[in-house]
């Protein structure tokens, strides 16, 4: 081939995309970042913002609907966005170890990277209250996994005291570094509709990631580069509801175990997101949570973890309520992958396995066809 049709070929392909460095490349200017941070990253964020008009239409609902599939993230959920932070903070301090108390998510995000930034994670969980594919990301990843006889509340107690010891940093959300990175998905909802959301719609179990989305679309909007902020709605389970009934839950129960916590310790901070966004926070029965996970499945082809339906149960629950005005552009977070709880889908997906003979015909009577 001579060189002209060489340089030709090569001019006319599409100019290469800027590559994606992370949250902290990103909006290193609104992260409390310097020069002299380690980042230590796994490219985490830029996660879809999946359009779901099939969703909406089988609620009857006359809106806008977009759900920031987080389960996109290197870890499978939101977590990742305030871990890379934390860790890179920790890293920049000198520390040994991060510590985290966790319903599973937090624990493979700071086991991951721990691992990525060469320091030892330990994670201190509720026994036998964690989903499998959610404590095997865990301990594949390194970490020293120790499971008590308790809850998430008793378990977060616990590393508190751990994070007086020397070398030691917690890394759950009572870490303020973790609610910095986890407001930039507002910032890339924003920075994709060209604007906020009219509503924002997010399941609440520790609570931070309320209060984060909230912080980030108020920069937003205070730089006016949105003109507006949404309604923050947030919802919890029935069993596992102490923001909404305005009480600590001594022993929360919930399929949605990612949000099985009765004291949550962001808690002030959610209520204060509620308040200054004229939003709610409800509850959500577990009924309403899985036919939420089994329409966004079923609708939309979107797989994510029960946890996660929270926000699409709200949705529907506030539209049956009347609280959605047509016309309405609605985001909705869903924190984490459907593979995170595998055993979940099994349990409760309509159609089993039908179990047939090696032959075209039976193949094709069990179709209807």
């Amino acid at each position: 081939m001579k060189w002209p049709s060489i340089i030709q070929r090569y001019c006319s392909r599409p100019p290469a995309t800027v590559k994606w460095q992370g949250i902290i490349e990103r909006y290193r200017s609104r992260l409390p970042v310097t020069e002299s941070t380690p980042v230590i990253s796994l490219s985490e964020g830029n996660t879809p913002l999946i359009h779901a008009p099939r969703f909406a239409k089988a609620i009857g609902l006359e809106a806008d609907v977009y759900f920031k599939y987080e389960a996109l993230n290197p870890t499978c959920s939101f977590k990742d966005r305030g871990m890379t932070l934390a860790v890179s903070k920790a890293k920049e301090r000198g520390a040994q170890v991060v510590v985290c108390a966790s319903t599973g998510n937090t624990s493979a995000a700071a086991a991951a990277y721990a691992a990525r930034a060469g320091i030892l994670s330990a994670v201190i969980l509720p026994n036998g209250k964690i989903a499998m594919g959610k404590l095997a990301q865990a301990m594949i990843y390194g970490a020293k996994v120790l499971a008590i006889e308790g809850n998430f509340d008793e378990a977060l107690r616990l590393v508190r005291e751990l994070g007086s010891q020397p070398g030691v940093e917690i890394v759950n959300s009572i870490n303020p570094v973790r609610i910095e990175g986890q407001k930039t998905a507002a910032f890339e909802i924003c920075d994709f509709l060209g604007e906020a959301p009219h509503f924002h719609f997010l399941p609440v179990g520790n609570a931070g990631n309320i209060t984060a989305y909230w912080r980030g679309y108020q920069e937003y909007f205070n730089d006016k580069i949105t003109t507006r902020t949404p309604k923050m709605f947030g919802y919890q389970a029935a069993g596992s509801a102490p923001i909404v009934e305005n009480r600590i839950i001594e022993k929360p129960e919930t399929v949605a175990t990612a949000i099985r916590i009765g004291n949550p310790a962001s808690w002030e901070g959610a209520k204060s997101a509620i308040a200054q966004s004229q939003g709610q926070i409800d509850k959500v029965t577990d009924e309403e949570i899985l036919e939420g996970y089994r329409l966004i499945a079923q609708s939309e082809g979107i797989f994510a973890e029960p946890a996660s339906a929270a926000s699409a149960a709200g949705i529907m629950k506030a539209h049956r309520e009347g609280k959605i005005p047509a016309g309405s552009i609605i985001t909705a977070t869903l924190t984490g992958h459907g593979l995170k709880d595998p055993d979940a889908a099994i349990r409760v997906s309509p159609n089993g396995v039908t179990v047939v003979p090696s032959n075209l015909e039976s193949i094709l009577k069990a179709l209807k066809l």
